[in-house]
């Protein structure tokens, strides 16, 4: 039994003509028993209804072709497209209008699932949102209800009260600052003012600024032994101090007392310069590590939640670095520790 859904036009045409044409042979032979008549019969029909099926098959197969490709694209063809389609480009092979569709259906459910994931990170980007203002502003509204029910009276609470009031008030100061300035990392509206600079000395910078912080929990920050030499960068000087006060924050904040913070210095190329900022903390879990730059990502919600910060710290670094054109990386093992690091470009990329 042949299979029809297997042939291309002409195939499909070739079987049925010859179909046709060998029974009215046939008929011809039995009816008149003359094999020259049969035969004559057989070739001219076959060559006459080879061509008309084909000739429809083709234009029925290829009006729907055309709405296909419509439907597809969702575009509308001028006459002018229309007339080179159709008379100029060879038309396609029902093997390759298979082809193209299959690519577009695998295109569409690509987007398809990009949407979902999207979607999904968009209700969980608003109820961290949400949860992130709530958070502040319940606390505000309970300590302002609280003084004007009468604990105003009391000089002790109400001190202890609007200090508490100005922290949340900071809070959301803060969190409006940082959701401000990754809108303008996205849009590309934050301008970058690069300039040539030695990065061992804003490390250390950086580190003493921080000096209180690590004393508190007894960690020693450092550039690592062999990373001394100095190394010129070509950055936003300030850009790149708040991704380094961002990442060595976070790992002291999640690093062991009494622990260590390393960072390292390496010319990888002539052109690129890797920083890493190691730490000996709690670590992250490898399901978490492809999503911790994203905003209000935290793999403990309620300890990180705990130590502070709007949760939007890893998400501006990635954005700095990247509105330099660069990346950022990292690594972690629970109970050993992270390491975060990105590539800047080097005086030696200047030519």
């Amino acid at each position: 039994m042949i299979q029809f859904k297997n042939l291309s036009p002409r195939q499909v045409a070739s079987v049925l003509s010859f179909s046709i044409s060998a029974l009215v042979g046939l008929a011809n032979f039995i009816l008149v028993d003359d094999w020259v008549i049969a035969l004559s019969s057989f070739a001219v029909l076959f060559l006459v209804s080879y061509l008309l099926i084909f000739y429809f098959l083709q234009q029925f197969i290829y009006r729907r072709i055309k709405l296909i490709y419509k439907f597809i694209y969702q575009t509308k063809a001028t006459k002018r497209e229309e007339f080179y389609n159709k008379y100029i480009i060879p038309q396609k092979s029902i093997d390759e209008v298979k082809e193209d569709v299959e690519k577009w259906a695998v295109q569409r459910q690509g987007e398809i699932e990009l949407l979902r994931k999207n979607e999904a990170y968009r209700k969980e980007f608003l109820q961290n949102l949400a949860h992130e203002f709530k958070t502040p502003i319940f606390a505000i509204q309970g300590y302002i209800d609280t003084l004007l029910g009468g604990a105003m009276e009391n000089p002790d609470v109400r001190k202890r009260f609007l200090e508490n009031t100005s922290r949340n008030v900071d809070r959301l100061v803060n969190l409006m600052n940082d959701l401000d300035e990754i809108s303008r990392l996205e849009s590309g509206e934050q301008v970058l003012y690069k300039q040539y600079f030695v990065i061992q000395d804003l490390i250390k910078e950086v580190i003493e600024s921080l000096s209180i912080k690590l004393n508190q929990k007894e960690i020693l920050a450092s550039i690592k032994k062999g990373c001394e030499a100095p190394v010129y960068v070509f950055a936003d000087k300030e850009k790149i101090r708040q991704v380094l006060i961002n990442l060595i924050s976070n790992a002291t904040k999640y690093g062991k007392p009494g622990g260590t913070i390393v960072i390292s210095v390496y010319n990888t190329d002539e052109f690129k310069v890797l920083l890493e900022v190691s730490d000996d903390g709690i670590g992250i879990e490898e399901a978490h590590l492809s999503r911790i730059f994203e905003r209000f990502y935290r793999t403990d919600k309620a300890r990180s939640r705990d130590k502070g910060g709007t949760g939007l710290g890893l998400a501006i670094c990635k954005h700095i670095i990247e509105a330099h054109g660069e990346s950022m990386h990292v690594r972690s093992k629970p109970d050993v520790g992270t390491t975060i690091g990105f590539t800047l470009s080097s005086t030696r990329g200047e030519g």
